[in-house]
């Protein structure tokens, strides 16, 4: 991996480890408030009517469903981001490198699904079924930051990219499974314009400007026609380029030209806190130039990824992890999601990693044994996000929402602490 690559991957990993710390705060937060006098206050405040737009074309929703409709949106739009960098040069390029993610993926989507199916009694928790399968990028790598140094670099691009894929399955079910009343006129006018951002990103003819206004316009028709709003963020995700408008050397001489401009001789009588025009001309053409070294989709990337770890991915847990802890809101269907959480996780990601190996269909990073991989599967059951998610979609009643929700914590608490101990027993032991 070339060093562009691996900086970018290690800010990745940076902001996704941080931003697990800060979820787990904001979780505790939201848990403790939702168990107090405050309860009462919170789901007032998450139920707040915010009305948006003009005219006809006015949106009215709880301040909850702007958060899950519309913030994820852009978490989704991130998700897409990432999925067509690590496709068309990540880890995803590649069937050698697509190999072994894709196998742990299907694995760890199959089997929750099948112990969810198999072990469920209950027909008003069949809809259910995706809550399981999902797994957080952003607390797996967080527990992996907790190991330190000792954690082999494959074994992290491994879980990014199997998370990856993992998500792309869940957007899937998603925009199939939970999309039950269509409206196609809305649909093909969404498609319409997604083909002609297609195209526009095709012939290299990107406009920021103009793809932001069609990217809102798109959300707004998949938002009216029944299929999730967050589908739309993927696809707009899809449509932005990945490459450079401007060749690195061409970058490289005008930048110079530009910093030509900033000599010692030219400011030093200056005493002035602000630049001269001749400064400010440079700054404004180095600022110009730095976006066109990027390409869209890494400039867009780069810039919206500390707003989601940071800003929208901690709204979403407030919001949705609030679970009033009554007695009877913990039942057999929370053990059920939590099952088939962890158990499901382990035995789809491990085995079927496990066969592409054994069969040579694919091989382990660098440093990375199937122990390893043993127990970083287990870690593939810490579901949270994409998990309550799903929850949201799945149902409308309150007492199962909230079963639902205590079984993902309690499965995603599991294995991330088992997930711990067992990386930590087997890279010590590997180390000594």
């Amino acid at each position: 991996m070339d060093n562009s690559k691996q900086g970018a991957f290690e800010r990745f990993i940076h902001h996704e480890a941080t931003s697990s710390l800060l979820l787990l705060g904001v979780t505790v937060l939201a848990l403790v408030i939702a168990n107090s006098p405050l309860l009462g206050w919170y789901d007032s405040f998450l139920g707040t009517k915010l009305t948006l737009g003009i005219g006809s074309l006015m949106i009215s929703k709880s301040l909850i469903l702007w958060i899950n409709d519309g913030l994820m949106a852009i978490f989704f739009f991130v998700i897409g981001l990432e999925i067509k960098r690590e496709i068309l040069i990540g880890e995803l390029s590649s069937i050698k490198k697509a190999s072994l993610p894709v196998f742990a993926a299907i694995g760890g989507m199959a089997f929750p699904i099948v112990i969810f199916m198999s072990l469920n009694e209950r027909p008003q928790t069949a809809s259910g079924w995706a809550i399981p399968m999902a797994t957080d990028i952003a607390f797996t790598l967080g527990v992996l930051n907790l190991l330190g140094k000792r954690v082999p670099k494959g074994l992290k691009v491994f879980l990014t990219a199997f998370a990856i894929v993992d998500d792309l399955g869940a957007i899937i079910v998603i925009a199939v499974f939970y999309s039950p009343d269509i409206s196609w006129d809305y649909i093909l006018w969404a498609s319409a314009i997604l083909t002609v951002l297609f195209v526009m990103s095709g012939i290299k003819l990107y406009v920021k400007y103009l793809f932001f206004v069609a990217g809102v316009v798109v959300w707004f028709l998949f938002l009216k026609s029944g299929i999730h709003a967050t589908i739309a963020g993927v696809l707009i995700a899809l449509t932005i380029p990945m490459k450079r408008k401007m060749p690195p050397h061409k970058f490289h001489l005008e930048v110079s030209e530009a910093l030509g401009v900033f000599t010692v001789e030219s400011f030093k009588n200056s005493e002035k806190p602000v630049l001269n025009k001749r400064g400010r001309d440079a700054v404004d053409t180095i600022e110009q130039l730095t976006e066109k070294i990027q390409s869209p989709l890494q400039y867009l990337e780069n810039k919206l990824h500390g707003w989601v770890a940071y800003l929208i991915m901690p709204i979403f847990a407030f919001a949705n992890a609030g679970v009033y802890f009554a007695y009877s809101s913990f039942s057999s269907f929370s053990v059920l999601i939590a099952t088939a959480l962890v158990l499901g996780n382990f035995i789809g990601i491990s085995l079927f990693s496990f066969i592409a190996v054994k069969l040579r269909f694919a091989g382990l990073p660098k440093l990375v044994k199937m122990k390893h991989v043993f127990s970083i599967s287990i870690l593939g059951g810490l579901g949270f996000t994409m998990s309550l998610f799903i929850t949201n979609l799945s149902f409308f009643d309150v007492q199962l929402i909230n079963e639902a929700k205590l079984g993902i914590l309690l499965g995603s608490l599991i294995a991330g602490v088992v997930g711990f101990f067992c990386l930590k027993f087997t890279l010590d032991k590997e180390l000594g």
